[in-house]
């Protein structure tokens, strides 16, 4: 089907396979087109854009239609925990589990299974860090039972990290996938005299970023994120502290619902850590998974991962020097994302809404509206499996778009 953009100037052809089939694309320039659009148009903060080259029908089918308690499903699944501890460095005597529930299921069992112990330090300046402080006092009431310290900052920055008291267990994401702004390089604010626990949510991180995994006793990230994976499955990463956290403290009156149970009579439950989840998974997004491992081993692991998306992170900086109209969420450089690119602009809400409109329509750009509650604002996808060459050709559509909605 060929769809004609206002004004055509001239048109480009290109075949793409999606969904397991071939499709042909006539792709059409307004007038004013500030030259090609992006192979690509998929800059979305979640589910995100698969990897290069991506095929649904080269996936491995051997698990479809078969249980994932059989000797396959087991075997495959096994091997998605197994690469995913090597590519990421895991230490061996780290465990690593595929979880229901997307990356906030992995976070909330961690928290209703650990919290409550000690006093707890909740660092947040995004969305998701503020859920996590909210499920603390309104959900799980610890205030009843110890102190809970709100340590914040507005979007775009992050808060005074060394007020964390290194007896308290520490929540905080790594990355804040609404704000674009990251915790520092190496997370020396975790002292490694610590008698609390940290629980990470580094969903927007993981594969991307360097992770320490010494700092790091809870860690959790989801698939769907850095590697372009399937939504609703989540990754749990335990340190020996947070395993032997869950085998001596049980939390009084917290019931837990069969999702979130990880011990069995006082132990934890290391099946689940071996490829046997506490429910029914997806074995195609399993496959999925295993299938961008595999590629995330074929480019050059985790290190080449991480280069490619600050990669793409430089060519907006690059923009964003040039062009006065636009600057970045985070201003400082040493805690910008370089996954979830968070921009403000010389637009107010309803002007940054047709921006995004105009670029969706022209096929541009997918899905770049900033988060709900973020200031108004754009945010792009540059995780590792966006292509460089796709964000260059994003930029001056950017202008484009900037210089129409201001006509």
């Amino acid at each position: 089907m060929m769809r004609f953009a206002p004004a055509l100037a001239f048109a480009r052809a290109s075949t793409t396979a999606r969904h397991g089939g071939a499709q042909m694309a006539l792709r059409m320039m307004s007038a004013a087109a500030p030259g090609p659009k992006p192979a690509s148009p998929e800059f979305s903060s979640g589910p995100c854009k698969k990897r290069p080259g991506y095929d649904v029908a080269a996936l491995d089918s051997r698990t479809q239609g078969r249980s994932h308690r059989s000797k396959i499903g087991k075997e495959r699944l096994a091997l998605a925990i197994d690469e995913s501890k090597r590519l990421l460095g895991v230490p061996d005597d780290y465990l690593l589990g595929i979880v229901p529930a997307s990356d906030t299921g992995a976070y909330e069992m961690a928290m209703w299974n650990m919290l409550g112990a000690r006093n707890i330090d909740i660092c947040h300046w995004e969305s998701f860090g503020k859920g996590w402080f909210g499920d603390a006092i309104s959900h799980l009431k610890l205030r009843d039972s110890v102190e809970v310290n709100e340590i914040t900052a507005d979007y775009g920055e992050i808060p005074d990290l060394s007020k964390i008291n290194p007896d308290n267990d520490v929540c905080f994401t790594f990355n804040g996938t609404t704000s674009g702004a990251r915790v520092p390089e190496g997370c020396d604010f975790i002292s490694d005299d610590r008698t609390g626990l940290t629980l990470c949510d580094a969903t927007s991180a993981c594969f991307a970023m360097d992770m320490p995994w010494d700092k790091l006793d809870v860690t959790t990230y989801s698939w769907q994120k850095v590697l372009g994976g399937e939504g609703a499955h989540g990754v749990l990463v335990l340190s020996p502290r947070a395993v032997e956290r869950l085998e001596s403290y049980v939390p009084e009156n917290r019931p837990l619902p069969k999702i979130f149970r990880m011990t069995k009579k006082g132990k934890v439950d290391t099946a689940i850590f071996k490829g046997s989840t506490i429910n029914t998974p997806s074995m195609l997004a399993v496959e999925d998974y295993i299938d961008a491992l595999q590629w995330t081993d074929s480019v050059g692991g985790v290190p080449a991962l991480i280069k490619m998306s600050q990669d793409n992170l430089g060519v907006i900086e690059k923009f964003v020097n040039e062009n006065a109209w636009i600057d970045f969420l985070a201003k400082d450089p040493s805690i910008r994302s370089s996954t979830s690119v968070c921009l403000t602009m010389d637009l107010d809400a309803a002007q940054i809404k047709k921006f995004v409109a105009l670029l969706e329509k022209e096929d541009v750009a997918y899905d770049i509206g900033g988060y709900r509650d973020a200031p108004p604002s754009i945010r792009i996808w540059c995780g590792s499996t966006v292509e460089k060459k796709d964000v260059e050709a994003l930029m001056p559509w950017l202008k484009w778009a900037y210089e129409e909605v201001k006509a």
